[in-house]
């Protein structure tokens, strides 16, 4: 793990393929145990499409972070707001950087953002079978409201926990 310092921005155009390769990166480490890789390669496709990330950036209702550490980005982290709440779609270290604070720094940066918002409630799903994440996002302040399945087409679930908690 890398002791540099590392700086908390939002996405520019220019890093879409870095968080692409990023995403790719960290669900290959994390989500084989838990998800075929036909979902995992369908998921990725469909949340991490260049087209789609572009326009991301240019709506007012969401907004993009990377942590860069090296020279290179190493983080991510998306949001969307839709007063009085705020989800917290996305946050992603890499395995190698885990444990190092960037996810804290991008949290905090995502819940200033909410709070800018006008947004009262954070809230987020993951994977009932991601036993870290869990803890990470409880040690953040979050808390299990709700076990829900979400059927997302393909013969695809997503078999996750909401979580949320007040800004």
């Amino acid at each position: 793990m890398s002791k540099t310092p590392f700086e908390v921005s939002r996405l520019a155009e220019a890093d879409v393929d870095a968080v692409q390769s990023l995403a790719r990166t960290v669900w290959q480490a994390t989500y084989p145990a838990l998800i075929s890789q036909a979902q995992i390669d369908t998921m990725l496709a469909a949340r991490y499409a260049a087209p789609s990330v572009r326009e991301q950036l240019e709506s007012p209702r969401d907004a993009w972070w990377v942590a860069r550490q090296d020279g290179r980005v190493v983080a991510f982290a998306h949001a969307q707001a839709t007063p009085p709440d705020c989800k917290l779609d996305k946050l992603y270290v890499d395995p190698t950087r885990q444990r190092s604070g960037i996810g804290a720094a991008l949290m905090d940066t995502v819940v200033a953002w909410a709070r800018t918002q006008q947004a009262t409630r954070l809230w987020l799903q993951v994977n009932r079978g991601n036993a870290q994440a869990i803890r990470a996002y409880e040690k953040y302040g979050f808390r299990i409201v709700e076990a829900r399945v979400f059927d997302i087409g393909q013969g695809f679930v997503m078999d996750d926990y909401i979580l949320e908690k007040a800004l």
